[in-house]
């Protein structure tokens, strides 16, 4: 599918493959260099790549100004050990582009009860719009681009529930978007809760703040998951509901019902170390 884009900054309508190319590379050379130093110590690592294919009733993003509000399929893909790569590709269901995030992921504390993570992402949102064009009004793909920070330490209180904190601050690019948003979540995670021997529930709830430049507001987010046992395909629910807030965007309350599918592969490498 040929996508052509207006960038903003240079008033033009480029391809979706050069846009993205100008903005993600310069996280590359950050990404390899924390690639390299998290293996230098390490003989032999054993690396994974998984990730899920996600179809959604409804779009939704817990920064209600990105919501898409239908419809949706979203694509996650992981890479790595200590670092990963996690690319999030989502769409509408008709295949029009929604969001594109592109995380790196460290894992600063991997042992002991306490865990700490840190990441970075360049994304990118789309909308329609229409513009003049050799004298006649076409629809064509609006980009705009974010730049994110993100830090996460956890606790585990036992080896199936954990609860921690999570902030995120994104900076929008071009001057016609939010350009400062931070959120800030208090969160915990219920796995592995036993339906029957066969089935089980995930319940990951969280009550967030989040300020989108002036304005702010409080939050509750939950998702629950239904999953079978050595059964790749789970059912999942999520609702977003407004406690107190100023912004003037998105709906007080969300829900939504997905089919996930999901898969993990495991592979050993072997460095040697001169």
């Amino acid at each position: 599918m040929n996508v052509l884009v207006y960038d903003i900054f240079t008033g033009k309508l480029m391809d979706i493959g050069a846009a993205l190319r100008k903005s993600i590379l310069f996280i590359l050379p950050f990404g390899i260099y924390l690639q390299a130093f998290s293996q230098i110590d390490s003989v032999k690592a054993v690396n994974n790549f998984w990730g899920s294919v996600t179809v959604t009733t409804k779009g939704i993003s817990t920064f209600p100004n990105l919501t898409l509000g239908r419809p949706a399929a979203i694509f996650d893909l992981a890479m790595g050990r200590k670092l990963t790569f996690e690319p999030q590709f989502r769409f509408d269901i008709n295949g029009k582009p929604w969001t594109f995030i592109f995380w790196w992921r460290y894992k600063i504390i991997t042992t002991g009860k306490f865990r700490l993570n840190v990441g970075a992402h360049p994304a990118f949102t789309f909308k329609t719009q229409s513009f003049l064009i050799n004298g006649t009004m076409a629809d064509r793909h609006v980009v705009n681009r974010y730049l994110a920070s993100e830090l996460s330490p956890v606790y585990m209180i036992s080896k199936n529930i954990s609860i921690g904190l999570y902030h995120i601050y994104s900076h929008g690019i071009e001057k016609e978007v939010i350009r400062h948003s931070n959120f800030i979540s208090l969160r915990s995670s219920f796995s592995n809760i036993k339906l029957t021997d066969q089935f089980y529930f995930r319940f990951n709830p969280q009550i967030y703040y989040l300020r989108l430049d002036q304005n702010g507001g409080y939050y509750f987010n939950s998702t629950l998951t239904l999953a079978k046992r050595n059964l790749p395909l789970s059912v999942s629910s999520q609702i977003n509901k407004t406690i107190k807030s100023d912004l003037l965007i998105g709906k007080d309350f969300l829900w939504n019902v997905s089919l996930i599918y999901s898969f993990n592969k495991r592979f050993e490498e072997v460095n040697k170390l001169n």
